[in-house]
């Protein structure tokens, strides 16, 4: 596709590069707009195979837009400056191009229609995708999820769980994994019929056990119509009724509105008739279905993009579309199931075919029940088990491929606005930070890794994605520490999160739906700040603790060597001449000079105190000072004036010996206050995240401290980030020091 349509937009001879990215076609004198002002920059447009880009020279900025971000491309009306081209991005940048000539916008126009919106998954991003850092490993991260270890965290199999291999090569269901479980006391005849009775053959399983018995299970709706009953159902759901002892009934929570439930029934689906299902309470959550959602935010969009913008449009705007009060329905949905199990109940969720609304609120009822999904490597288990391997229909939702609108919907979006609400409200219970939901969000729609490639596990394992694709696990491994939560305490959080969902509890996200907005965002992000003063703490204790075991080990030598000399001083082994040269030299110690101490240094070898050195032994580091090496004999100098400058030098030459590792560990870091851009001359924004050198205390960019490694004045000896230069010096100095 990348060849067809450079043949078209590019003469056949050119050949035009950018930055190593071939580039399909470049456009000068090119406008962006900004909708808040009449201020205008001019640079050039470069059109490559995965990325429009605008580089403003005078401004020093890039705006790089990936294509498989692009939601919407349109042609403007004509004006007197120029051919308008408006593009919209699935991670909510709206920018508009003005074009000089009519020409060249239609050829970008038309590449970008076919470039945003492949026609086969083989021609998506992460199957050309290729790490330009070689500390991502390719296989990294697509052995993070371990369903039979994540399970028996949870305490299964067990007498009342157990697996079941009936979907091993998804025969039953195609949409559900292979791995599957079942209460221990359902025969596979009643397993059989279930499936079905249920809508895309989407039984009731096992999702969740929590340690007091209430388990979370889900399925999709029952084929009912409006009398239709299946006796091998409600035994499969008295299974799991009877599977915890510590109640009398479950709940089945139909999170639909309980019109749309009845209006499936004319299609012969529905719901389960309470008639037939004994020991059952039922609940309808009222969450609406994929149109009502995607409008929802089309409107919200729109309001947030007003040209101009006015606080009454916007106010109206948000109300109108409804977003936050689908957010609200669904965080009180998860907080019922919460409260349900809690109180040891069972509960068994579904929505229309169990893929949408079902893992929504499973996922975000897990994530109050257990602290381990709070974490980050507990997060992306949680996403693996509850949206990939159960079947949210990702490649359709997001819109990867060409097919149907209809099946477009925010339905991960809104799971990922869910979650941070929930941080606002309890901002010390998450180990993972704001920038971490956003990452995952726009990497949901880039495709440049496999990990949301397909609808269903079946998909992926077709697809062998594992195989010739980066999983963005192993990419979020190697950048874990921008992502932690600087607020996150382990200790103080606790097993269940309990809510109360008061209405003003439930904000607009400006970071998410605002984020690319010059000047509506704070300067210096308050957790960027946390995270940088965590880091800087954690680097001075570090070195607080290797010059504490420096002092310790002089200390002890110190004494050691006083010891010695006072038996040698009874034994008469003591130098007059050694006293003599010290006492005559006494009065140029005190200023401690570097010439004073050479003096002295000489003066007592010439009288044999002190073993010659030669230059080569002076830059001696910290792990190579022997008890023996490069100090006066203390036996010489026990009286006066000499048993003071025995121990100055000590000190002046431990310190000497240790200098370079002092040096090594930055005790000032430049503040992240008036630092606009990186001195690569990349521009910092609200988004992107500022990094500090650990050695040299400088601010840097994401792409130019990507390297790692130990500081000598460390004592964990931790890897820890340090900008390029300041990793060849120390790589450098170890390769020399290393014998």
């Amino acid at each position: 596709m990348y060849r067809r349509i450079r043949s078209w937009v590019l003469d056949e001879h050119e050949e035009i590069m950018f930055r190593s990215h071939p580039v399909l076609k470049k456009v000068e004198n090119v406008r962006l707009l900004d909708r808040f002002s009449s201020k205008r920059s001019t640079g050039t447009l470069y059109l490559t195979a995965t990325h429009l880009i605008f580089v403003d020279p005078d401004a020093k900025k890039e705006t790089w837009i990936l294509h498989m971000h692009i939601s919407s491309v349109d042609k403007l009306p004509l004006s007197t400056q120029g051919s308008p081209l408006q593009v919209r991005c699935k991670t909510f940048l709206a920018v508009t191009f003005v074009i000089p000539k009519e020409r060249d916008c239609h050829d970008i126009y038309t590449s970008l229609l076919q470039l945003s919106q492949p026609v086969h998954l083989e021609d998506l991003y992460c199957f050309h995708y290729t790490a330009s850092n070689d500390d991502l490993d390719k296989r990294g991260g697509w052995d993070l999820y371990n369903p039979a270890a994540e399970y028996h965290r949870m305490g299964v199999p067990c007498e009342a769980w157990a697996p079941t291999t009936l979907n091993h090569n998804y025969e039953i269901c195609d949409t559900y994994p292979q791995e599957l479980y079942v209460p221990a006391s359902a025969p596979t005849k009643v397993i059989l019929s279930s499936s079905k009775f249920r809508s895309k053959g989407r039984f009731p399983v096992l999702s969740y056990l929590h340690k007091n018995q209430a388990a979370l299970c889900r399925s999709s709706q029952p084929l009912s119509g409006f009398s239709a009953r299946c006796e091998e159902d409600e035994q499969l759901l008295d299974c799991i009724l009877r599977s915890n002892p510590n109640t009398s009934h479950m709940i089945v929570v139909d999170t639909r509105p309980k019109i749309n439930a009845m209006a499936n029934r004319a299609a012969g689906k529905g719901y389960e008739n309470e008639a037939y299902y004994e020991n059952i309470k039922f609940h309808f959550s009222g969450i609406e279905n994929i149109h009502v959602m995607r409008a929802s935010l089309a409107k919200q969009i729109e309001t947030c993009q007003l040209v101009p913008p006015s606080m009454n449009g916007f106010i109206s705007g948000v109300e109108s579309s409804g977003w936050l009060k689908h957010v609200r329905s669904v965080l009180e949905t998860a907080v019922f199931i919460t409260s349900s199990m809690m109180e040891g109940v069972s509960v068994l969720v579904h929505c229309s075919d169990g893929w949408d609304r079902t893992a929504q609120t499973c996922a975000l009822a897990q994530l109050l029940l257990d602290p381990y999904y709070r974490t980050i490597q507990g997060f992306q288990i949680l996403i693996e088990k509850e949206w990939l391997a159960f079947g949210h229909k990702f490649t359709d939702r997001c819109g990867h491929i060409q097919g149907d609108p209809k099946e477009v919907s925010p339905i991960f979006t809104q799971f990922i606005d869910c979650v941070w609400q929930l941080q606002q409200i309890l901002p010390s219970a998450f180990e993972f930070n704001e920038r971490y939901l956003l990452v995952l969000h726009d990497h949901v729609f880039s495709c440049q890794f496999g990990t949301f490639i397909g609808n269903c596990q079946k998909d992926r394992v077709d697809l062998r994605l594992s195989e010739r694709t980066y999983s963005l696990w192993g990419f979020i491994r190697s950048h874990v520490t921008e992502y932690r939560n600087p607020l996150y305490r382990r200790d103080s959080t606790t097993d269940v999160l309990r809510l109360t969902l008061c209405p003003q509890s439930v904000r607009f996200w400006r970071g998410m739906y605002n984020r690319f907005e010059n000047g509506i965002h704070p300067r210096e992000p308050l957790g960027d700040l946390l995270a940088a003063t965590t880091e800087h703490t954690q680097s001075l204790t570090d070195q607080a603790d290797y010059l504490t075991k420096r002092i310790t080990w002089l200390k002890g030598e110190l004494e050691r060597r006083g010891r010695n000399a006072s038996r040698k001083a009874a034994d008469g082994l003591c130098d007059n001449r050694i006293l003599d040269a010290a006492q005559q030299n006494e009065g140029k110690v005190e200023s401690l000079g570097v010439l004073g101490m050479q003096e002295i240094e000489e003066s007592l070898v010439s009288v044999g105190a002190l073993p010659v050195t030669h230059e080569a032994d002076s830059d001696v580091t910290s792990d190579k000072i022997a008890p023996d090496t490069n100090f006066i004999n203390p036996s010489h100098l026990i009286h006066g004036g000499g048993k003071k400058l025995m121990n100055q030098l000590l000190s002046h030459q431990a310190l000497r010996a240790v200098s370079p590792e002092l040096a090594s560990v930055a005790l000032d870091w430049k503040t992240f206050r008036n630092v606009k851009e990186c001195s690569c001359s990349t521009p910092f924004d609200h988004f992107s995240r500022k990094h500090h050198c650990w050695r040299c205390g400088e601010v840097f960019c994401t792409r130019c401290i990507d390297k790692k490694t130990a500081l000598p004045g460390h004592l964990s000896q931790q890897p820890v980030p340090v900008c390029r230069p300041c990793y060849k010096d120390v790589t450098r100095s170890v390769s020399v020091d290393t014998p």
